[in-house]
């Protein structure tokens, strides 16, 4: 019986590096399905999330039903760019030296078909705190309505990943009460903010007041590369349409209001990715022709 990655609505861990991959050029099929077989092995669901990418169903002419590319949201006021891949990997682990031996593995399994198009280093902050010092995930489902929200009757999840970089400049230069209305929420006690202007952060994302409701899983960490840092966002679905929804509305693209937070961070990448299901333990790819 096929069951769900776990981790789509487990706790986050203390460390993560989330890889994507690329096809390498002129491969064949048959190399790309020994990779996968390989890779199917090490991706539990657990300590490896795997997401497949539209570009890699089409090179094994697999049909999954709503995998698409990511193409940006028409009319938005601000930058959303749309950086297509063929894989993503999430390592999960709670010991930094057992990431390190975890991400080898990956890529020694895939080094016959895939390459590595960028590495980014995650980690738990303060608790769970964003590196503007904001609680993430507030508003996220719990419990059976996590897996209703995150996992697909078969199984399987939708996932949206968006890497946002912080000007922690702009932010420190910005009094705490500005901060405070930029988000929609109190940093010392993460009250929300009755009075807070339509641009706040939690005002334009409010889940329940779409029509329909636009619920995700978000498993969004904080992430750093020397002095630059900032939201690895992650959010799992059933599929892409909540996250779009909220999206248009943070852009500008539905009213012509801006988030807010377009004042202090950016998102430098824009992906779907399709999140198969478990079967006997390891990744069900046989929607890619792996068995």
């Amino acid at each position: 019986m096929s069951q769900h990655q776990a981790a789509i609505v487990q706790d986050l861990p203390l460390h993560a590096v989330y890889l994507i991959f690329d096809l390498q050029e002129n491969v064949s099929q048959s190399a790309v399905r020994e990779a996968l077989q390989q890779l199917q092995a090490l991706a539990d669901g657990e300590h490896l999330v795997i997401g497949i990418g539209a570009s890699l169903a089409g090179f094994l002419q697999a049909g999954i039903p709503g995998l698409r590319e990511f193409t940006g949201i028409a009319g938005s006021k601000v930058r959303l760019p749309a950086t297509p891949a063929a894989l993503w990997c999430w390592l999960r682990e709670d010991e930094r030296g057992e990431l390190l031996h975890q991400q080898i593995r990956l890529q020694q399994a895939l080094a016959g078909a895939f390459v590595l198009q960028q590495k980014t280093d995650a980690f738990k902050y303060a608790g769970g705190r964003d590196l503007s010092g904001y609680e993430d995930g507030t508003e996220n489902p719990q419990g059976d309505e996590a897996l209703a929200v995150a996992i697909a009757a078969d199984g399987s999840s939708y996932v949206a990943i968006q890497q946002w970089e912080h000007r922690f400049e702009r932010l420190q230069a910005m009094p705490q009460a500005e901060q405070d209305d930029m988000i929609g929420r109190r940093k010392d006690d993460n009250e929300e903010l009755e009075e807070a202007p339509e641009s706040a952060h939690v005002k334009r994302t409010a889940q329940e007041n779409f029509e329909p409701e636009a619920f995700v899983m978000r498993r969004s960490m904080p992430w750093a590369d020397g002095a630059r840092g900032g939201l690895y966002f992650v959010a799992f679905a059933t599929s892409y349409a909540a996250f779009e929804a909220q999206l248009r509305r943070m852009s500008g693209a539905e009213d012509g209001t801006t988030d807010a937070l377009f004042q202090f961070t950016q998102p430098q990448t824009g992906s779907y990715f399709w999140c198969p299901p478990l079967l006997s333990g390891k990744a069900d790819l046989r929607l890619l022709g792996v068995g």
